[in-house]
């Protein structure tokens, strides 16, 4: 008889790990049925995805299970059978059951409003957004019911907590010996190593339908894969040439009609740019419009009537309408209209160290004797922004430089773009009193909670982006008005383009028809209306402008001035943090890590001089320009100056 119960306790105490396993799978399941009802609509909803969608699912719930009771374990291995068999032990049980459950309850609610907001799993982005807890708090508070969903999740564990309550008391009638523990932990630790070593981030790809791998994933487990592959060596992850390969066929790439090569080291592509005749000293206005999506404007089929200054102010602008951003984050949209470089895998280089003294636009201007700005709405400490630009030519101005008496609304991520363009206007009068000005302008508007001040669109506050987009093209509007009647206005280019879309979420990995943006260069003294329905990356739009300008300097950009490249050289980046996307010739090279890559057809050039490539012969082009790319940034290649710099007679 005492046998039997003390083989029935040592089996209960031993379900108490079991316990937490079931628990964590089965919060897990729900999570991943929830989700797949709200994604229905872009599900290819076959039995293969359906089949991959569960078994690989609980695959992930169970490696992720594994790591998440390596507490419980670890505590149920150490403490003496003395202080586990006493009364008041079973309510640390409790306690840890209960906090256990929260955090799983918690998890799975904080994956429905990323999943809302990016139809993804927790991936690079959650992991960025972990390290500003201060932001990312805030926006959490003003835009969701918080106490409810706390208060939600509270009575969700406790009842939970009241269902298992009985197990866990049971468990702590018997003791076990330190030996037995440990023959138990010798069981646990290999499974762990299994999960460690066979069960991979990659593994959840098992389907041409983004949703369906995303939601064969596990949240959790991803969030850590993520945090731990937060720096992607392209050498050792990526498909790559021959060295001396891919340094030639970048060399021809990046060659254009008005460049002369004067680098002569085996990586390095350091350049005179020569254009005849004056140089064209204007104000530079570039403004970077947060999550600003091509299909956002009426010129590109939008019906709702959100952008109606944008779409009147384009009919007297030189209009852009294939261009594409480099990434779908606000940090990757800096780093290509700044430093003018492809993405490279892993964080931009805007949150990377060693960023300091950079080739950047503000180089080019400042030794044009102009002073450089960034300008920006919120605190400059988020995403490294200040640091980034204030190590790279550019005078830094955020938001302590406003008085809160100026201040009309503000979120957590910053002041109102009306203010915001209030503080530039002041900052271009100051400069323009001495010196041509250029001036980069982040917005911070069109972001969750999508708030603004009251009163000046037709849609209220805090009610979707369609609001916040409204209201980011009347602050514009606004911007321009005022600047109209400064003294510098007719002297300066206005430059309009998105950082990145407002989502980047498709049924592939990488779909193309969401990295578009638009962009518009307004200059009603110096630049006739029309348009460009050429092939554009974001990496462009530095040299493009400086083309319009008829600068001639030293360049170590990547990107091209587009109305001097020859027809039919036209391409774009588009990318994630893990892959890496090339579009030419109407085809898209996506490169993965594991060497992986991938050719498609794909619509998106309206260029008649496109010409018919081979698969290999764009597939190495892609690999050229992102394997030279991050040896170039690995190298200190990216950098403004060195000592083999030529000067530019």
């Amino acid at each position: 008889m005492d046998i039997a119960i003390q083989k029935r306790t040592t089996s209960q105490r031993a379900r108490l790990v079991l316990l937490m396993v079931a628990t964590l799978v089965g919060i897990s399941t729900v999570t991943r049925v929830v989700l797949l009802v709200k994604s229905w609509a872009g599900l290819d909803a076959t039995f293969l995805n359906f089949t991959g969608i569960f078994l690989i699912g609980w695959l992930y719930d169970l490696a992720n299970a594994a790591y998440f009771t390596i507490p419980l374990v670890v505590y149920l291995w150490l403490i003496p059978g003395k202080f586990y068999m006493k009364y008041w032990h079973r309510f640390i049980l409790y306690g840890i059951f209960y906090v256990s459950t929260f955090v799983l309850l918690f998890n799975a609610a904080a994956e429905w409003f990323f999943w809302d907001e990016f139809s993804s799993r927790f991936n690079f982005i959650a992991v960025d957004y972990l390290v500003y807890t201060t932001e990312v708090i805030g926006n959490i508070q003003q835009s969701y019911p918080i106490g409810w969903i706390i208060g939600g999740i509270t009575i969700v564990t406790l009842a939970n907590l009241y269902l298992v309550k009985d197990h866990l008391k049971a468990t702590t009638t018997v003791d076990l010996s330190f030996r037995e523990r440990s023959t138990r932990l010798a069981v646990y630790i290999p499974l762990v190593l299994l999960g460690f070593f066979f069960v991979s981030e990659r593994q959840h790809h098992f389907s041409d339908n983004t949703y369906a791998n995303e939601l064969a994933g596990n949240g959790m487990y991803q969030l850590f894969a993520a945090y731990r592959n937060n720096e992607l060596d392209y050498t050792r992850f990526y498909k790559q040439l021959d060295d001396a390969r891919a340094v030639d066929m970048l060399r021809q790439l990046v060659a254009t009609p008005e460049a002369e090569y004067t680098d002569t080291r085996a990586h390095g592509i350091e350049r005179k740019i020569i254009n005849p005749g004056p140089e064209n000293k204007l104000n530079v206005v570039l403004i970077s419009v947060e999550s600003f999506s091509a299909d956002f404007m009426g010129l590109f089929g939008n019906q709702d009537g959100i952008t109606p200054f944008l779409d009147s102010l384009a009919n007297h602008s030189l209009l852009f309408t294939n261009l594409y951003a480099t990434g779908t984050r606000t940090v990757r949209g800096l780093e290509a209209l700044s430093l003018c470089v492809p993405p490279t895998p892993g964080q931009s280089i805007v949150r990377r160290p060693d960023n300091e003294a950079m080739f950047s636009l503000a180089s080019v201007f400042n030794e044009k004797g102009y002073e450089s700005k960034f300008i920006y709405g919120g605190y400059g400490y988020f995403d490294n922004m200040n640091y980034f630009f204030g190590h790279n030519g550019y005078t830094v101005i955020d938001r302590t430089a406003i008085d809160e008496a100026d201040i009309d609304y503000e979120n957590i991520w910053g002041v109102a773009d009306e203010n915001l363009f209030e503080l530039a206007i002041a900052e271009i009068d100051k400069t323009t009193k001495e010196r041509p000005a250029f001036t980069h302008i982040m917005t911070t508007s069109n972001h969750r909670p999508y708030t603004y001040p009251e009163g000046r669109i037709d849609i209220p506050s805090h009610t979707s982006r369609k609001g916040a987009v409204e209201y980011t093209d009347y602050a514009i509007g606004q911007f321009i008005k005022t600047a109209s009647k400064a003294p510098w206005y007719n002297n300066t280019l206005f430059v309009i383009v998105a950082d990145h879309c407002a989502s980047s979420a498709g049924k592939t990995e990488l779909p193309v028809n969401k990295y578009h943006i638009p962009m518009l260069i307004y200059s009603p003294s110096h630049i006739s209306p029309g348009k460009v329905d050429r092939l554009m990356s974001q990496i462009d739009v530095g040299p493009t402008v400086l083309g319009i300008l008829n600068f001639s300097y030293m360049s170590k950009f990547f990107g091209y001035d587009i109305f001097k490249l020859e027809p039919g050289r036209e391409r774009a980046f588009i990318s994630t943090y893990q892959k890496l996307g090339y579009l030419k010739d109407n085809r898209l090279v996506i490169l993965s890590p594991q060497q992986q890559w991938e050719v498609a057809r794909v619509e998106v050039s309206t260029d008649p001089f496109t010409h018919e490539m081979t698969n290999d012969d764009v597939l190495a082009e892609a690999i050229a320009w992102y394997q030279s790319a991050s040896t170039a940034f690995a190298s200190g290649l990216m950098k403004y100056a060195d000592n083999s710099r030529a000067k530019l007679k």
